[in-house]
């Protein structure tokens, strides 16, 4: 299934498109069925309060990234560090028109090129070019590691446009090398479905998760609906309904 494809059904699933379709159904039964459309518009309302809410909306990464710990300073051992992408930043006018790390991405250089200083192993960068741009995203992360953070990169794992195809492409290119066992690099809310994705392929994992959600303290802004809320819960969402699907697909693959 394309990129495109993919990203246009999960459409449907996410707030807040999800959220407004309920409320549009509610307005067509408005009449046929006023009740079932009350609950339904009322339904919608709150759940998109809850969705925009960064308290819950937090609370809702939080229930991810518990699943995952971050590195102590005295990592355990592994052979080589992989680092996902997150994303371009298309035409940056500043970079005289040309394709760049996303905001996202450039999170995950930062602590991959820091683990790199740390451990001095060899890394690989994944992500492909699903928006069918000309630089992939691999390409992209590894210009930005060797220019701007000084960090070497061995392997560009370029021709991925997900986490699944991430897991496996990379394992292909990691075992010429005869190496299984992994540093693994990216948000701590992506890390329980991309670890236990890279598992399945064969990966021997260290999580090395970055990017936590925090907050300095809880006020009463914290219950005031945001945009960046929404944000959050299109993430929170969206990794639920990954995990789900990958374990779907792995459990039909092995009856």
């Amino acid at each position: 299934m394309s990129w495109f494809i993919t990203n246009f059904i999960a459409a449907f699933l996410l707030p807040p498109l999800n959220l407004l379709l309920i409320s549009a159904l509610s307005l067509l039964l408005w009449h046929r069925r006023p009740i079932l459309a009350r609950w339904l518009l009322a339904a919608s309302l709150a759940l998109l309060w809850i969705a925009s809410t960064p308290f819950f909306a937090e609370g809702g990464l939080h229930l991810l990234e518990r699943q995952t710990a971050a590195l102590g300073e005295l990592p355990p051992s592994a052979d080589a560090i992989v680092i996902l992408g997150g994303g371009s930043y298309i035409n940056a006018p500043e970079y005289a028109g040309q394709d760049t790390v996303s905001e996202a991405t450039l999170v995950r250089l930062r602590y991959g090129a820091t683990l790199q200083r740390k451990t001095g192993k060899p890394i690989l960068v994944t992500g492909g070019a699903p928006l069918g741009n000309s630089l992939s995203e691999a390409q992209q992360m590894r210009s930005a590691l060797e220019q701007d953070f000084q960090a070497p990169v061995r392997w560009t794992e370029d021709s991925s446009d997900n986490t699944l195809e991430n897991a496996r492409y990379s394992f292909q290119a990691l075992q010429k090398a005869g190496i299984r066992k992994i540093y693994l690099v990216t948000h701590a809310w992506h890390m329980p479905r991309s670890a236990e994705t890279f598992r399945r392929v064969g990966f021997e994992v260290v999580e090395a998760p970055t990017a936590f959600t925090t907050r300095h303290r809880l006020d009463m802004l914290a219950f005031l609906p945001r945009a960046e809320a929404l944000r959050d819960s299109k993430i929170f969402v969206h990794e639920l309904i990954g995990l789900a699907w990958y374990r779907l697909r792995s459990s039909i693959s092995n009856t």
